[in-house]
């Protein structure tokens, strides 16, 4: 099957996938509703002997190649169950939540989710440490841009598996002129835009579109712009808010541009040239998904060494092909200068600091969990319009 056939498939299945989470998120009424479990006072740091047994990792779907996980299994004589039921960070923690709060991981040694998430899960308990000791290819070969993130400094509890850009996905042949978030807002394009459904991907966006520099954005700042959101909603100016289905739309022309993921853009070229990623004039918000080794975890050996194979550059590399996101690993740029030179210089996938120097790491409302329940809750009513 050749390399676009297969990205073609790949993205009609995102597609799908995509659409299953949105009505999972509807029916569990969105990112609502109380937190329970514990501080993170006495979290323990994951131990294990043997990694030779059973490992289970909970992932997003389509973010691995095809040959990792089976070569992972030869090299250890590990047995690795690989489930792609991550379909958003809402959505997975409040099916983990009830089963984490009582230190039970439901067989996973593994999950991945956004850097919020993965502050939100250890501040409540329900993440362990890490023994750096067990990884030293993580402390040896993860890029300088992602060591000392915000929410983890130290890297005490989290791995990054990949990293992106939030910015504009953009049908040139039809929107040229999109540079900014806010010519989104042009009523030439009313009905022809959508946005993510990820609030803490589409609201900063549009508040430093505003001039507002959204890691120093205030409660108000946030319902502000969410009430900004609600009217573009309301009056159809935005057709959709949305998941990965906007490729969709995009590649059939029901959508002209988008607020969305840089990976899905080198994706989407596959299917229509014409689409490209364009960092908004204002900057991009930069992200991770990450590996964390739950409470309860059953073979927090088998994670480690896991964690710590996917962190070979030869690994990582073949990782990188297939899903078009930013590496985390040092070394596989030089070895994909040799095996796919495109790849390797791909901004979107190697970013310089010119291409991102006016963006900003993922950020959340500030405050307390109430408040930011009332900023979440106000986002998933103004997702209604």
């Amino acid at each position: 099957m050749t390399n676009i056939k297969m990205k073609q498939i790949r993205l009609l299945a995102l597609g799908v996938l995509a659409l299953v989470a949105s009505l999972v998120l509807v029916a569990c009424g969105g990112g609502g509703g109380g937190l329970g479990g514990s501080d993170n006072s006495d979290v323990t740091t994951a131990s294990g002997g043997d990694p030779k047994g059973s490992l289970k990792i909970s992932n997003w779907p389509l973010y691995i190649d095809g040959a990792t996980i089976k070569n992972f299994d030869k090299v250890t004589g590990t047995s690795t169950t690989y489930t792609e039921d991550v379909n958003s960070n809402t959505d997975f923690f409040g099916k983990m939540q009830p089963l984490l709060s009582q230190g039970d991981s439901g067989g996973r040694s593994i999950i991945v989710v956004t850097d919020w998430m993965a502050e939100k899960m250890f501040k409540l308990g329900y993440i362990q440490k890490l023994d750096k000791a067990k990884i030293p290819n993580v402390e040896k070969n993860l890029i300088p841009a992602l060591q000392s993130p915000s929410f983890d400094p130290n890297r005490e509890f989290s791995v990054p598996w990949q990293s992106g850009m939030t910015g504009l996905v953009v049908r040139k042949d039809l929107a040229p002129d999109v540079k900014s978030i806010n010519d989104l807002w042009d009523p030439k394009y009313k009905g022809k835009v959508t946005v993510l459904d990820e609030m803490r991907d589409t609201i900063p966006l549009m508040m430093a579109a505003d001039g507002i520099d959204p890691v120093d954005a205030t409660d108000q700042d946030w319902l502000d712009t969410i009430d900004k959101f609600k009217g573009l909603v309301s009056s159809g100016q935005i057709r959709k808010v949305t998941g990965n289905d906007y490729i969709q739309d995009l590649a059939n022309g029901n959508v002209v541009a988008a607020i969305g993921w840089s990976g899905d853009a080198i994706q989407a070229q596959a299917d229509n040239e014409n689409i490209a990623y364009v960092q908004p004039a204002q900057g991009c918000s930069i992200w991770s998904d990450n590996m964390l080794i739950p409470v309860g975890a059953p073979n927090a050996a088998a994670a480690y060494e896991f964690m710590n194979y996917v962190y070979e550059p030869e690994v990582q590399a073949k990782i990188t092909q297939y899903v078009n996101y930013v590496s985390p690993v040092e070394g596989v740029k030089q070895i994909l200068l040799k095996q796919d030179p495109a790849l390797a210089n791909n901004e979107l996938i190697f970013p310089s600091e010119q291409f991102t120097a006016k963006c900003f790491n993922q950020v959340s409302p500030p405050g307390d969990e109430q408040q930011v329940q009332e900023v979440e809750q106000a986002f998933e009513d103004a997702k209604l319009g």
